[in-house]
Parts: C-alpha cells; structure tokens; sequence
C-alpha cells in the first residue's frame, strides 16, 4: 500500500486507543533497516510507524554528504517507493528533535511538506517530534503551538515531550532525577497551551520513569499509573468527552516489564518507540555470520575467502531477518499483531 494519508494515519492511532493496543514505532538508518522494519511489520499484519532521529537522518544520507534534510527526504522517497509493495499501512515520522535542530531540521521538513501540500500532494512525513524536554515546560509548549500552527497546515500531526527521558539518545540527554515522571499540573498545562483536539492533532509523550538505552529487566522504574493520573486531570479540568484525551507515546522500553507495557498501554499509549533492541536484532545475526564464516570473509594464510561469504547481500540478510522478526515480537507485545 501507499504509505498512509493523515487521515488514514489519524484513523490508525484512533483505532489504537479505542481498541487498547499501540503501535511500534521502529527507529531505521539505511536502507536495509527501513526494509526489514517494514517486512517485520508485513509479517505481523500489522499497521505501522518508522521514524528516523536526526543523527539517523544525516546517516541515511551518506558520509560524503552527512546532511540531515538530505537524508530525511531521501528516506522519505525510499519508503514512499517500497511501502507499494505490501499490504499494511505505514506512517513515516521523525524521532527526537531539540531546540538547537529545529532550525535544520523539523522547521525546514514542514515548510517542504507544506509547499508539497499546497500543490494538491502529500507531506513528506506524516508526524514530527518536538522534544522540549531540555528546556522549561512553558518554553517547550511555547515552541509546541507555533509548531502544531504550521504541522495542521502541512496535515502533519505533532509530536511533544512533557517531562524528561533519561539516559541518551543521539546527543539528547536527560538525567535520571524526579523529571522523570511527569506530573498532573503538567499535563494541564499542555492541554490549555495546545488544546485537546481542537487547535490540531497532537501526540504526548508524559515520562513515567522511561529510560533510553540498554537495560535488563527490572532495572528501569516504570509507574504507568502516572499515566493513568494525567489522563483523569486533563478529562476532569476540560470535561472532555473521552476519558483518555492523550493520544500518548511511550519513549524509552528497553528492559520494561511487559505488565508495564501494557497497564501503559491501557491508559492510551498508541506508539511505543523501539530502537535499541531492534538495533541489536539487526546486528547480533551479522556478527554470528562473520565469527562463524570468518575463514570465508577475510582472507587468511594467503587465501582468497569466499567471495559468497562477504557478499554484503549475504550477511546484510541476516541482519535484515534478525530484525523483521524483532519488529514481529514488539507487534505482538503491544497488540497491533494482525489488526491491519
């Protein structure tokens, strides 16, 4: 299929809240990646989202080039192409940008998809990430409205951190202290800035002990019932009709608990970011296939090796297998397993 139009995007993370399930978001760099995140989601018979981070973007671009607008807009193209060929539904978005990348980065990406929209097309993404996490709420929700502004008149739908993320992601870092958990009073303050519905359509990411980067399990602190608080604010201070009006995501899984995940999902998250473990499937099966076929990938003792063996098609499929399978789990683990 075509990658999703935002009404059928906006359709899916609807159908995910009210039907209690959320969607992987898996994060790609290459071609190869992108391919197998797709397959994964394919094999699944489940809808979709791939994002790329900005150190992802300026990657896909190519070391001779290392440009971030390039690269996104190159992905983009990609998956617009490869997406025809299966028969789920795939939104495209863009992970974790801060205020000092917005300038290079999701500002000049929504002017390209709003020139794009103009002329009777498609945006070239169909959701953006802001992360404001770094700065003081009321310069992050500031930053927000102009940027949900120019997002609904691109059809794009925004993306927001409320609260901080800890570990690292791509240069963005967030210490591991009581940010961590976003609050009521915070989740107030977001709908009054930015609505709940009414001035465009928007997606949450409230913190409740998320953590980037590699954990064993039990060793990240969820408490999804924070989640569960900012929902009942929000619905009790605007009397909204739905008594979950986040469309929430959930950043940071690695080593969660899966009862988490799901008492998570159960108060309205509707994307889950993956990327570290997606990661590891990608590259654990390549590593088996060299230290396990090294005599035929290097050329020792004056041999010529095997030229079937370092093929980069060769171990690049493994890789690839490794990772639509990982994509197949983290379908299943949030529900959206055969729910195309």
């Amino acid at each position: 299929m075509p990658i999703a139009t935002p009404e059928k995007y906006a359709e899916m993370l609807d159908r995910a809240k009210k039907g209690g399930f959320a969607y992987p978001a898996i994060n790609v760099s290459s071609s190869q990646t992108l391919n197998a995140a797709i397959k994964g989601f394919a094999d699944a018979g489940s809808d979709g989202i791939i994002q790329v981070s900005t150190g992802g973007a300026e990657y896909f671009s190519g070391q001779g080039v290392k440009n971030m607008i390039t690269g996104a807009l190159a992905f983009s193209a990609f998956a617009h192409e490869i997406a025809k060929a299966y028969d789920v539904n795939i939104a495209l978005h863009t992970d974790h940008c801060p205020k000092d990348k917005l300038d290079t980065f999701v500002r000049p990406l929504l002017e390209a998809s709003t020139e794009r929209v103009k002329q009777g097309g498609l945006p070239y993404f169909q959701s953006h990430m802001w992360d404001g996490s770094a700065v003081e709420l009321h310069e992050n929700l500031q930053i927000a409205e102009e940027l949900l502004a120019k997002c609904r008149d691109a059809k794009i739908i925004l993306e927001i951190e409320v609260g901080v993320v800890g570990g690292e992601e791509d240069g963005v870092e967030g210490k591991i202290d009581d940010k961590l958990y976003s609050t009521p009073e915070d989740a107030i303050a977001t709908a009054k800035a930015l609505g709940t519905g009414d001035h465009g359509y928007y997606m949450t990411a409230l913190t409740f002990g998320n953590v980037h980067g590699v954990y064993k399990p039990g060793n990240v602190k969820l408490r999804p019932e924070v989640l569960q608080k900012a929902q009942a604010a929000v619905h009790e201070e605007f009397k909204t009709a739905d008594g979950k009006p986040f469309h929430l995501v959930f950043h940071g899984g690695s080593g969660s608990d899966p009862k988490e995940i799901a008492e998570a999902v159960s108060y309205g998250v509707v994307k889950m970011n993956v990327d570290t473990d997606t990661q590891y499937a990608f590259t654990r099966p390549i590593a088996g296939w060299m230290i396990g076929n090294y005599d035929g990938v290097l050329k020792i003792d004056g041999e010529v090796g095997n030229k079937k063996q370092y093929d980069p098609r060769a171990w690049g499929k493994a890789g690839e297998t490794g990772m639509s399978e990982r994509v197949v789990v983290a379908c299943e683990n949030l529900g959206s397993a055969g729910k195309h």
